[in-house]
């Protein structure tokens, strides 16, 4: 069964042709085309989980790159770049606020007994299928570490 987020791009991707958006056209493909790498290297079919994990990598790859047209002045590629992030972002759920992403993580270390530095790895590892694509995992691996030696 194809993941509904997936199947969701491919609507989108059907709706942009018929209405003639090359320009959103060709960063859905480029979503779709990152999908079916995976899929194909793996040979798996990808869940909305790992659907989202791409797109959070997508993601991350572009704003690297705004920083830097922005230290080298080029403008014209931050605009292409920001508009690929913007159709992106339309596949992300909602992000979450940073009081809820510190109930999460303030949860899960309750639930594991977490007292040091040590257990960081097993806390990320509990909080990283809910706060995937909702939550900018370095982030969220900071307020970890916060949490953990505060």
């Amino acid at each position: 069964m194809e993941a509904l987020l997936l199947t969701r791009i491919k609507e989108d991707m059907k709706s942009s042709m018929k209405s003639g958006d090359k320009t959103r056209l060709g960063v859905i493909r480029l979503i779709l085309s990152a999908i079916k790498q995976i899929e194909v290297d793996e040979r798996i079919a990808l869940d909305d989980v790992r659907v989202l994990q791409v797109l959070d990598k997508m993601l991350k790859q572009r704003r690297e790159s705004i920083r830097q047209f922005l230290d080298a002045g080029r403008m014209d590629l931050v605009t292409i770049e920001e508009f690929e992030v913007g159709v992106i972002q339309e596949f992300m759920p909602v992000p979450l606020t940073e009081e809820e992403v510190d109930k999460i993580i303030g949860q899960a270390i309750e639930e594991l007994g977490a007292t040091s530095i040590k257990e960081m790895g097993k806390v990320m590892a509990l909080v990283k299928d809910t706060l995937q694509g909702r939550a900018d995992m370095a982030e969220v691996s900071s307020r970890i570490k916060g949490f953990l030696t505060a």
